[in-house]
């Protein structure tokens, strides 16, 4: 087999998986010699495989830790989100364009000014126990994230004002104002539907292709196949392992040695080379990637001082970080989670440049003692190479004579421990579907997720009032000032957006890029099937 027949027979695997055009497939083809019809031919075929049914999927996982629980108002990573999805369904889920479409809401209607809404329950599926769907179960799992919890989701459905069950197959909600964007606020991972007035969180009952067979928190998660899933062409596997391998370069040796079929969060200091082997298929998803960030609370002394947060803004050596540690896989941040692929975006907004010479004069301003230490907190608990970005960090501020103490915490219980309780830490971000939802559960006064603590009433002012503008550029512009104010004001410094660079065996088919997450929006386990 030549280097051209080589390519071609991976490339005819990525066009299965949907992540390859048929522009750059036919260049392979014909570079081959094969003729147009034929290549064109080979490439509908590629992209019109049948699902198959049977066999073990092993997915090695970063995004998990020992204090996970299966309960979904506790979910903050990858590991919890696949596996709630492989167990238990949503109300909306997200096409691979990142548009919200019917999952058990199977429909919905709204009334001029957003407020008012309908939807539409969908029919004849059956709970993992038997029970059928009906409305009450929609309401009560919706009401779960809402009044005394301290659900993520608690923040985003503050919303709504009225919730009843028009009829056992209608939900009727009213809003307290108009959100044209509220079906993908329902979207939200932690939105996950259980039968009414249940409460045992150790045995999940869902109406997802799977049901549970084992969990070892921050080891592994078992799952087998409950049958005649109710979506056609997925719950494709006899059964799925989730298997905690939070170091990337142990994930990477699994899935090359066939101990996985499909890892998440691949290293992209050695990506370049897993392209190469033709026993690898990587699906890469550019610029929607996790946005990661160094977070203070500003609440918190040092950091309530306004000079002090723009010192470790302009610190911070971005490209530095990209280059060193994500190989160019990466985008530059401008403090704030947004992307430039969301059209909100404010691309007027400069990016914030690496200057030490503004970092020292905000450090001076900012009147603190000479020789004061700042302490991040970090951790691969964190993500994978969050110490390493921490590291370049310290060295980049130095150079504006401030001194950066990098303490590295234990990975267990990161997210329980650290997060949200100590004064600077590091932080990544999921992509949220609409702007809206960013700035409700990232910087709403509301969310208990606000892991800066910058609360603003005249920034929730202006999400709302985003919220019930229907003239588009309107809206843009109002988000425009949202980012601009995260950005000089807040506690984020968000340095990088990565691509999302997930690996897979060549027998695992039926994957693609997603606009919001990686492993084709946390569902691998329900999209995809061995060839």
């Amino acid at each position: 087999m030549n280097d051209f027949e080589s390519k071609l027979k991976a490339a005819e695997q990525l066009a299965r998986k949907g992540s390859l055009s048929r522009r750059d497939f036919m260049q392979l083809a014909l570079a081959t010699g094969i003729a147009i019809p034929a290549a064109s031919s080979m490439f509908s075929k590629a992209q019109a495989a049948e699902p198959k049914k049977g066999g073990t999927l092993r997915i090695g996982m970063e995004g998990g830790s020992a204090s996970d629980s299966l309960d979904p108002r506790t979910y903050a990573d990858s590991v919890m989100i696949a596996a709630s999805l492989a167990l238990m369904n949503g109300l909306v889920e997200f096409d691979n364009e990142g548009n919200p479409t019917g999952e058990l809401f199977e429909s919905w209607d709204v009334e001029p000014g957003a407020q008012q809404w309908t939807f539409n329950v969908r029919q004849g599926i059956k709970f993992s126990n038997g029970k059928t769907l009906d409305a009450d179960d929609i309401i009560y799992s919706i009401n779960l994230h809402r009044g005394e919890t301290k659900s993520p989701a608690k923040g985003i459905l503050e919303q709504i004002a009225d919730m009843t069950a028009a009829s056992p197959s209608q939900v009727s909600i009213t809003l307290s104002a108009g959100n044209a964007d509220f079906p993908a606020i329902l979207g939200d991972y932690h939105i996950l539907v259980v039968p009414k007035d249940f409460s045992d969180w150790s045995n999940p009952v869902g109406t997802g292709a799977y049901t549970l067979e084992s969990f070892e928190p921050g080891v592994r998660i078992a799952f087998k196949n409950r049958g005649d899933y109710w979506k056609p062409n997925r719950g494709n596997f006899d059964a799925v392992e989730i298997i905690y391998i939070q170091d990337p370069a142990a994930r990477t040796a699994a899935l090359q040695s066939g101990q996985v079929d499909a890892a998440n969060r691949l290293d992209a200091r050695t990506v370049d080379g897993l392209m190469k082997d033709p026993n690898l298929a990587i699906v890469r998803t550019k610029g929607t990637g996790n946005r990661f960030c160094f977070v203070s609370r500003v609440t918190e002394k040092p950091f309530d001082n306004k000079d002090l947060r723009l010192a470790l803004k302009y610190g911070i050596d971005r490209q530095a970080i990209i280059d060193q540690v994500y190989s160019g896989y990466a985008i530059q941040g401008n403090d704030h989670t947004l992307d430039p692929l969301n059209p909100y975006y404010n691309s007027n907004l400069p990016q914030r440049p690496y200057d030490p010479d503004k970092a020292a004069f905000h450090f001076k301003k900012a009147g603190l003692a000479a020789g004061t230490k700042i302490e991040l907190q970090t951790s691969e608990g964190a993500w994978g190479t969050a110490v390493d970005c921490a590291t370049i960090y310290q060295e980049s501020i130095k150079k504006a004579g401030i001194d950066l103490s990098v303490n590295r915490v234990s990975p267990d219980g990161y997210w329980d421990n650290v997060w949200l309780k100590v004064p600077f830490c590091a932080v990544y971000w999921g992509r949220r579907p609409t702007a809206d939802q960013t700035f409700s559960q990232v910087y709403g006064s509301a969310s208990d997720w606000n892991d800066s603590n910058w609360r603003k009433p005249e920034f929730d002012a202006l999400v709302a009032e985003a919220r019930i503008e229907l003239d588009d550029a309107k809206r843009k512009e109002i988000y425009g000032k949202c980012q601009e104010m995260i950005a000089d004001d807040g506690g984020m410094i968000c340095f990088a957006i990565t691509d999302y660079l997930d690996g897979y065996s060549p027998k695992v088919q039926g994957v693609k890029p997603h606009a919001r997450y990686d492993m084709d929006d946390n569902r691998v386990a329900e999209k995809a099937w061995f060839a």
